[in-house]
């Protein structure tokens, strides 16, 4: 598609999740860091793996793949983190996201970038900024505020129900749909 002179014009950097290809904005992005040993912190939901020292800072790390909902992140030479910025509490904070590999950096116009569907994808739609039509693939473009914010990376993750909870409907939020349908 061929992006007319007058559309805004933004800037992505994307990356590699579970062979999926996933962009934030670059703005947000501050810096590529190798992987490196991070410090389990206790009692903290499964998608952060710890926290790094990013020369004297302290950087909580995030498997972006647990936090979308897909396997943990299989550490290869490729893989890396993101160090991306979003606001928490009011203030600007650094987090680390472990990728499976660094992408491009993708110039798109806002008429290349299309509503997400509200299926097919394996993130929520509301995390979604949108979709871009990159050659002949899609790359999905994450809403890093929405996903990292606090209620978002404390939420309880989908998975059997508490002791005593009443049993979910078919295809609620508390079921994949399909289950429960046969006897």
């Amino acid at each position: 598609m061929i992006s007319d002179a007058s559309s805004p014009v933004s800037q992505y950097i994307s990356f590699i999740i579970a062979g999926d290809e996933y962009a934030v904005n670059i703005l947000r992005a501050r810096e590529i860091v190798e992987r490196c040993v991070t410090s389990r912190v206790p009692m903290m939901p499964a998608c952060i793996v710890g926290a790094m020292n990013l020369r004297g800072r302290v950087v909580p790390v995030i498997d972006l793949a647990v936090k979308l909902g897909l396997p943990p992140t299989r550490v290869s030479r490729w893989t890396c983190v993101l160090i991306v910025e979003t606001e928490l509490d009011g203030e600007n904070t650094r987090l680390g996201l472990l990728i499976d590999g660094v992408g491009d950096v993708l110039t798109l116009s806002e008429d290349e970038i299309e509503r997400a569907p509200a299926f097919g994808a394996q993130v929520r739609v509301d995390q979604l900024l949108g979709m871009a039509k990159v050659g002949q693939k899609l790359v999905l473009l994450l809403n890093i505020d929405r996903i990292l914010s606090p209620a978002e990376l404390f939420a309880r993750p989908p998975g059997p129900p508490a002791p005593g909870a009443p049993p979910a409907l078919p295809g609620s939020h508390g079921a994949p749909a399909g289950e429960g349908d046969r006897p």
